[in-house]
């Protein structure tokens, strides 16, 4: 099960985001009831996934998908391919996709999916063969109509190609918006796989400007370099800001006059990894975290700032890239001290806000430009941030806090509105 393991009493992410959840229904004055009806998913399924692999031998790995809530239409969320893959973190990134559509006022409900499997010690033939086989397994749940997979964690567009094709074949048709984030010749949409990197950096720029920081003369460490750090940095940096530490799974690097995050970019493309980048210093990937600047991005997994590490973070502004980075307690922590943090469902929106766009242009046979699609992209992060700034101030609340209650609001009064049946 997905731990927390640096807090005085052990808690799962599925733990933060019911204690986020618990804590919007009190601000909003709403039930008990209401807590209960939205801390349970609505359906989930469990699927053994048979591999026959590369040498003729065979193992059973373990998959899930799961859909939080469906009250403001159908499911949508990415799958992850990770060796931590357990329930529990299935059931609170559903949860926390719920929000997020909702904040963002996408017409969608919050699902997850994902495989208890390490992609870096699988071939191409065998990752092909657990995507085709876990799409089967749960083709009765998804659909253009129902729930939307999107890349995620260990996938990329070529498994959402593989994941349409076999849900197509089931189907007898070709279904392009049964999946987002796929292939460009395969219905994908121009600016799909930058756009959570973009709305990460939109939303940061937003928020240095916010904590009296000039972007021009900021300072950033970006912790993963992944399909959301790498390309935060990138924005970032084409902003004016210095990215002067980055990290990832195999350690972290760092250069106090700012990286060339092109240069390194090239260099990642050469050797699969940041470590050994030429003319920066070595250092872990904690202290990345701690690193002295202004802005930091954690990009990576969960729970990556806690309740041990929260004290030493030097960062004013904290705009969270990856789902559940910081911890109960670390929110608490950086609270108290005054830093900043732009919450999960807001600042990565980019990527489901673009997978609506994807869908809508599936489902209508007709593409937009990457322009179109960056430009509206941006216009919907900006605004989804002053909406909740604006929110925060007038009820004193956190960024976080004031983000969940706009979404759990508008979650509840979906349901309240079309009623409870039978």
């Amino acid at each position: 099960m997905t731990t927390v393991v640096h807090e005085a009493v052990q808690r799962t992410v599925l733990d933060d985001a019911r204690e986020q959840l618990a804590s919007a229904v009190e601000t909003l004055g709403f039930g008990p009831s209401v807590f209960a009806m939205l801390a349970e998913p609505r359906r989930e399924i469990s699927v053994s996934i048979p591999l026959r692999r590369d040498d003729g031998t065979s193992e059973v790995l373990r998959g899930y998908r799961v859909q939080h809530n469906y009250s403001r239409g159908p499911g949508k969320g990415g799958v992850r391919f990770d060796a931590r893959v357990d329930i529990e973190e299935v059931r609170a990134l559903a949860m926390w996709m719920t929000w997020k559509c909702a904040l963002l006022d996408v017409p969608y409900g919050g699902a997850k999916g994902g495989v208890r499997v390490d992609p870096r010690r699988y071939s191409t033939a065998e990752l092909e063969r657990i995507t085709r086989r876990y799409t089967s397994e749960i083709a009765p749940l998804i659909g253009p109509d129902t729930d939307i997979p999107a890349p995620d964690i260990g996938t990329d567009e070529q498994t959402m190609a593989w994941m349409m094709d076999t849900y197509s074949a089931v189907r007898g048709h070709t279904v392009l918006g049964v999946v987002t984030g796929k292939p460009i010749a395969l219905g994908g949409s121009q600016g799909r796989a930058a756009s959570t990197s973009r709305g990460v950096v939109a939303v940061a720029v937003e928020a240095l400007g916010h904590a009296g920081i000039d972007v021009r003369v900021a300072r950033a460490a970006v912790q993963g370099f992944g399909k959301v750090g790498r390309g935060a940095a990138r924005f970032l940096a084409e902003e004016g800001v210095k990215v002067l530490a980055v990290s990832d799974v195999y350690g972290g690097i760092h250069d106090r006059s700012g990286l060339d995050i092109a240069a390194l970019e090239r260099y990642v493309d050469e050797t699969g990894s940041i470590v050994g980048f030429p003319d920066a210093e070595p250092i872990s990937g904690e202290d990345v975290l701690t690193a002295d600047v202004d802005l930091l991005v954690p990009a990576a997994v969960e729970g990556v700032v806690h309740a041990g590490n929260a004290g030493e973070i030097r960062a004013r502004v904290i705009v969270e890239g990856a789902n559940g980075p910081l911890t109960g307690e670390a929110d608490r922590i950086l609270e108290s001290r005054g830093v900043l943090v732009v919450p999960d469902i807001l600042a990565n929106a980019g990527g489901v806000v673009v997978s609506y766009f994807e869908w809508v242009q599936a489902n209508q046979s007709y593409w937009w430009s990457e322009g179109e699609v960056n430009e509206r992209l941006v216009d919907r992060m900006t605004r989804a941030w002053r909406d909740v700034l604006g929110y925060a101030r007038q009820r004193r609340l956190t960024l976080r806090l004031a983000a969940t209650c706009m979404a759990v609001e508008r979650v509840y009064r979906a349901h309240e509105l079309r009623g409870l049946y039978p």
